[in-house]
C-alpha cells in the first residue's frame, strides 16, 4: 500500500462493544408514550382494522393494557376518547361520565403512578368530524376554543396529569392555561400539538377513532399546517412558548424531521413526536409483504426519530420497543 490513512472511522465500528461505545443516540422506554383508544360500554376490547395490534377499549378493560405496559418500563399513556353521541356542538367531549374521564379515574385507583396526558380536539364528538365547531359554513376558533378549555378541565378534575390540544385553533394553548389554573388545575401540564400539518398519513387513526366522514369542508386545510411549510412552525412554536405550553409537538414524525430538529434547536421546552399511524400501518404493510424486517424497521424509526430531537416519541410500537429494549439492550 502505497498510501496512509490517519483517520480510520472504521475502527469504532468493529466490535458491539466499540460501536456502543459511541453510539451518538440512546432510546429507552422512558422517552416512550403509548396512544390508548377508549370508548363506551364495558369487558370491550375491539381490534382496530386499519392499525394491526392496536384495540379499542372501554374504560374498565384498558387497566390490565396498562398493567402490562408499565411492566414494561413504559410510564405514560395518552388517551383518546370516541362515543357514538355524536353532536353540532360536541357536548360529550366535555362529558364526566365518558369513556375518558372514566378511564382516567380507574387508571389512577389501579395503577396511580402511570401517567396520563388526554387528547384535546373535537373531531371524535362532531357529527361532521372537524376537530372544532362549525358556524356560518367555517370552523369557529374562538367557539372550539371555549368547548376545548371545558375539554380540559373535564380532564384536569378526573386526574389527568397532562392535556394535548391537537385540534390548531388560535390562541387555544393560552385560553386552557389560564381556565386550568383559574380552577385551581396549576400542576396539570400542556402538551401541545405545536406543529401539526394536513397530513394524508391520519387515515388509519380516524379509523381508530370512529370519527364522522368530514361533511360541510373537504378537508381540515384552514387549521392544519400547509406540509410545504417549516417557517410557520418556528412561529407557532413561538406562540405556543408565550401560552404557557410545557412541551411542543410535531405531528406526523418521520417526514417532518426537519421540522422537529428545528424546533428542538431553538427552544428549551422538551420536545414530542407522533409517530403517526400511517407510519405505523405502512410499516407493518411492508413487513406482511416481506420487503422489511419489521422489528428492525420499528426500531430504526424510532432512533432516528429520537437522533432528530424528540425527548418524547407517541407511538403505537411503544410496547413492541419497550420489550426489544428489555431483551436486547439500547439501539
Amino acid at each position: 500500500m502505497s498510501f496512509q490513512i490517519p483517520q480510520r472511522p472504521r475502527r469504532l465500528r468493529q466490535s458491539a462493544a466499540n460501536r456502543g461505545l459511541s453510539r451518538e443516540t440512546l432510546i429507552s422506554a422512558d422517552h416512550l408514550i403509548y396512544p390508548l383508544f377508549l370508548q363506551e360500554g364495558s369487558g370491550v376490547k375491539e381490534a382496530i382494522e386499519t392499525l394491526p395490534g392496536q384495540f379499542r377499549y372501554s374504560p374498565d378493560t384498558v387497566i390490565e393494557q396498562c398493567h402490562h405496559i408499565q411492566a414494561l418500563g413504559i410510564t405514560t399513556v395518552n388517551l383518546f376518547g370516541s362515543t357514538p353521541l355524536k353532536t353540532e356542538l360536541a357536548q360529550e367531549a366535555a362529558n364526566p361520565d365518558g369513556p375518558v374521564a372514566r378511564a382516567i379515574r380507574e387508571i389512577k385507583r389501579e395503577c396511580p403512578t402511570l401517567s396520563i396526558q388526554t387528547d384535546l380536539a373535537l373531531d371524535p364528538y362532531t357529527e361532521h368530524g372537524h376537530d372544532g365547531i362549525i358556524l356560518k359554513g367555517v370552523v369557529d376558533n374562538d367557539a372550539t376554543v371555549a368547548a376545548l378549555q371545558k375539554m380540559a378541565l373535564c380532564h384536569a378534575e378526573a386526574g389527568a396529569d397532562w392535556v394535548a390540544p391537537s385540534d390548531m385553533m388560535d390562541g387555544r394553548v393560552g385560553a386552557i392555561r389560564h381556565f386550568l389554573d383559574m380552577h385551581g388545575h396549576i400542576g396539570v401540564s400542556i402538551l401541545s400539538y405545536t406543529a401539526k400539518y394536513a397530513s394524508c398519513f391520519y387515515g388509519p387513526f380516524r379509523g381508530a377513532l370512529d370519527a364522522a366522514p368530514l361533511g360541510v369542508l373537504p378537508d381540515k386545510t384552514t387549521y392544519q399546517m400547509d406540509p410545504a411549510n417549516r417557517r410557520e412552525a418556528m412561529r407557532e412554536a413561538r406562540l405556543d412558548l408565550a401560552e404557557g405550553a410545557d412541551a411542543l409537538m410535531v405531528k406526523p414524525a418521520s417526514h417532518y424531521l426537519d421540522v422537529l430538529l428545528e424546533i428542538r434547536r431553538s427552544f428549551d421546552l422538551p420536545v414530542a413526536a407522533y409517530q403517526v399511524s400511517g407510519e405505523y400501518a405502512m410499516i407493518h404493510a411492508a413487513a406482511e409483504r416481506g420487503w422489511i424486517d419489521l422489528e428492525k424497521a420499528m426500531v430504526e424509526s424510532l432512533t432516528c426519530i429520537r437522533r432528530a430531537g424528540a425527548d418524547m416519541i407517541l407511538t403505537y410500537f411503544a410496547p413492541e420497543m419497550a420489550r426489544w429494549l428489555q431483551q436486547d439492550g439500547t439501539s
